[in-house]
């Protein structure tokens, strides 16, 4: 048996932390993996933020869960669908839930299928990593796949673990999941805010 995937890590990681009732973030909803993901983990009580610059991409997301409504509406939090850029999180998630936020998930890169090329970029990323930081609670956990195979990904990889590594460690604790005899293959960067 081999070692989990990066997103299955990252989803692990995650549910360790999350609680029902709680609110969550993804900052790239992509196709709306994680998002249906975190939904399921904070359940009904609990609420979803989902971000994403493309329009397409938050309707794969908004299609997924509604999938996924039809046999478990009752078991899923109510998202909330931000039409932005994850470096806008402090600005689009409402201030009384600053420092509660149980988890922030990011899956980098671009949006799979989609019509056109629009892929994450190393300064909003970054600027994205410092707003997850300030929403996340004490003990909440940022998780970041990173796609260092594609045209801007390694610099977008360097960049945000730079950023990790650069954390004091009395405000959070940072890890690195990778499969080094795989160059280029996607790796994750986690924190853990203390």
């Amino acid at each position: 048996m081999g070692f989990m995937s990066v997103l299955s890590q990252a989803q692990q990681w995650v549910k360790e932390r999350v609680r029902a009732g709680d609110a969550v973030v993804d900052a790239t909803a992509g196709n709306g993996a994680d998002t249906l993901f975190l939904a399921r983990a904070a359940g009904p009580g609990g609420i979803a933020f989902a971000f994403d610059i493309q329009a397409e991409a938050l309707d794969n997301t908004r299609s997924r869960l509604r999938k996924a409504e039809e046999s478990e509406a009752d078991r899923l939090a109510p998202t909330t669908f931000i039409h932005a850029g994850h470096e806008t999180m402090c600005e689009a998630i409402p201030s009384e839930s600053h420092g509660t936020i149980a988890a922030v998930m990011f899956n980098l890169g671009y949006l799979p299928g989609a019509s056109s090329a629009v892929i994450t970029r190393t300064a909003t990323t970054v600027a994205a990593l410092d707003s997850a930081l300030r929403v996340l609670r004490s003990d909440g956990i940022v998780t970041v796949v990173v796609y260092p195979g594609h045209e801007g990904g390694q610099e977008e990889a360097d960049a945000v673990l730079a950023w990790a590594t650069r954390l004091p460690s009395n405000v959070a604790q940072a890890v690195v999941y990778d499969f080094p005899q795989k160059k280029k293959a996607p790796y994750l960067i986690a924190v853990n805010k203390r």
